[in-house]
Formats: C-alpha cells, structure tokens, sequence
C-alpha cells in the first residue's frame, strides 16, 4: 500500500540574500542553487523520505524542467509512472529568495497550455492507495482524486494554502483539511485562526487544522479546540516547510495515528526540516523524528 500526492511539480531556482527585498532595486545573492518543489511533489519526498512507497500524480512540459524534476523523484524514490507529459508545455518553475533569518519569497510561473483536464486520471486505481493528499494549485486533478478517494472509502488530505481559486469544493470534499494561516483567512475572510477555523468546520463534514509557523498548529476534534505548539529549533530556511508538513500528516495518518499524534508528528518533521536549506535536502528519516520527539517530550 502506498500514498498518492496530487498536484503541482516545480522547480525552484532558490537566491540566497541578507534580507528580503522591501523595494525594487538591483540585489546580490550570496548563494544560489535549484531544486525540486511544489506542495504535492515536495509532499511525496517527505512521505518517501520517512519510509512509505508514494506516487506523485501531476503534469509537467517536456523540456529541461521536466527531465531535472524527474531526475530528483528518482533521486528520492519518489514514484512518477503517473505524471504526465503535455507536449510543447513548459514546466513550472519558482524563484525563490531565502534571507538570514529563513524566511522567503516566492514567484511561481505556470504555463497555461500545461493542460489541467484530468480525463487521463481515470487509468489510476485510487482504491489501491492508503492516503491521498491534494494540493490546490491543480484544482480539476485534486477534484477528481479527492471523489475518487471517497468512492474507495480512502482518507483523504488537501493542503488548503493560498490559491486564486474557490476551493470551496475540494474542502467539502476532503477528509482532512489543513490551511495554511493565509489560505484559512482568504476561505473564511478572517484573521482570527479560531474564529476561521470554526468558519471552515461549517462548510465540510472533514476535520479542519490550521499551521501558524512558530506558533504551531490549530484544529478542532468534537467541537474543541486543540493544539500542538511549535518545536523550537536553529532556523536556516523555511521554504517547503508547510509541504512538508503535509506529507508527513499523510504519513502518519496512513501509520494509523490519532489527531493529536498526528500533528505532532508532522509538526516535527516540518520542524527538522526548516534545519536545512532547501525545500528537501533538510527532510529527516523516521529515525531521526523518533529520536527529536523522544528528546522533546
């Protein structure tokens, strides 16, 4: 049995600078370096990195970003027999600058002839999966997988984060539902993470959390509220960090943890990850986890 990510596959072409920009002008990097990213595929390198067979389900062109996203799914033992090429598209790429306190901005291009119709998913058996973890910025291909979670009775996660959409479907759909701190506050039109979550529990039969960096995660199991806080750790960069934390909730959820175990758990690994620079160099081994939670009881 094995985890299906669905949704966006990226290249990051990351600039390291002093600090972030407040204005334009001309910046010199102090470092630079490319590796993969978007939330589904980033997602499935954790799942793969603690230890579970994944499949990335997604697009990308048939050019150089193509072959170099490949290449580091290979890299990771990331499955890729269901991502499809689209012929004469371009791939998706980020720029991406990280300062000295870990914090980032991030320019995100898609090619819009990169087909989003997901007929072609029907060739996938979605029963045959323990979990399935839908990112947003592929709204037709997250409909559909999270549907046919549902028929097979799979558990199902969306990494609710920003997005230009309405992705008021795909919450209803979910059976986890997991924002990010501005991707609840544009669904609910608040600030209030507890006032947004309530908002959020609403609109969707499934179960609803909300990541808040530091301050670590929110959600709500029987009407209350819970709470796992933030691990304390030496931040080097926290680009891939929410990703991460998904594909290590679709980890734990398919280990058969509860929900504040489960939380814990990817809020580690997120943690552990953000040591390191990169959206996935820093993803630890479960191993490692074990032995972070053991030693932050």
């Amino acid at each position: 049995m094995s985890v299906a990510c669905v949704g966006i596959t990226v290249l990051d072409r990351v600039f390291r600078v002093e600090k972030l920009p407040a204005s334009g002008g001309k910046f010199v990097a102090r470092d630079y370096f490319e590796i993969g990213g978007g939330p589904a595929a980033t997602a499935a390198v954790a799942v793969a990195r603690l230890g579970l067979p994944v499949e990335f389900i997604g697009r990308v062109g048939t050019d150089d970003v193509a072959q170099a996203i490949i290449r580091e799914f290979d890299h990771y033992r990331v499955g890729h027999r269901f991502t499809r090429e689209i012929d004469d598209a371009t791939s998706s790429f980020s720029a991406i600058l990280v300062d000295d306190e870990g914090e980032r901005m991030i320019i995100n291009y898609q090619d819009d002839s990169l087909s989003t119709d997901p007929a072609w998913m029907q060739s996938v058996d979605f029963a045959k999966f323990q979990t399935v973890l839908c990112d947003v910025r592929w709204h037709e291909g997250a409909v559909h997988a999270l549907k046919m979670a549902k028929e097979a009775a799979i558990p199902s996660i969306l990494d609710a984060d920003i997005t230009p959409q309405d992705i008021s479907e795909l919450v209803a759909l979910a059976d986890h539902v997991a924002f990010s701190e501005p991707g609840l506050a544009k669904f609910t039109q608040t600030d209030d993470l507890l006032s947004g979550l309530r908002l959020a529990q609403t609109r969707t039969d499934g179960k609803v959390y909300v990541t808040a960096g530091a301050n670590g995660c929110y959600w709500l199991e029987n009407g209350e509220v819970g709470h796992v806080p933030g691990f304390k750790v030496k931040v080097q960069d926290t680009t891939g960090a929410g990703d991460v934390f998904h594909g290590a909730f679709a980890f734990a959820l398919a280990q058969g943890m509860d929900m504040a175990q489960t939380v814990r758990f990817a809020s580690a690994v997120a943690a552990l990850k953000c040591t390191k620079l990169g959206g996935r160099e820093g993803i630890p081994d479960l191993d490692t986890v074990n032995a972070f939670l053991a030693a932050n009881q």
